[in-house]
């Protein structure tokens, strides 16, 4: 089964920054714990400090499907709803 690339982009409402921020960076620990996570890489703009990009690597969509149904992330989810503009998710695989 091929390896699954994904990133994810969030998007923190203004007054909202520090706050996801923080609640992203609680997501680190657990996550590179997980089975299947090969690699899990967060980076914030350095011009809109509100953006922010998750880049990982899974052994298969069935470990990135684990890892959206674990406690950890569904907390991230409910905390930070309402203090993003967007969140965008792109499920890619590697061509070349």
């Amino acid at each position: 089964m091929a390896k699954l690339t994904v990133v994810a982009k969030v998007v923190a409402k203004n007054e909202s920054v520090e706050i996801v921020k923080s609640e992203l960076l609680k997501l680190i620990e657990p996550t590179r714990k997980e089975e299947g996570c090969i690699e899990y890489k967060l980076q914030q703009d350095n011009e809109s400090p509100g953006v922010f990009i998750f880049y990982e690597t899974w052994e298969s969509s069935a470990h990135l499907d684990k890892h959206m149904n674990t406690d950890h992330f569904k907390n991230f989810v409910s905390v930070v709803g309402s203090l993003v503009e967007e969140i965008a998710i792109h499920k890619m695989t590697k061509i070349a």
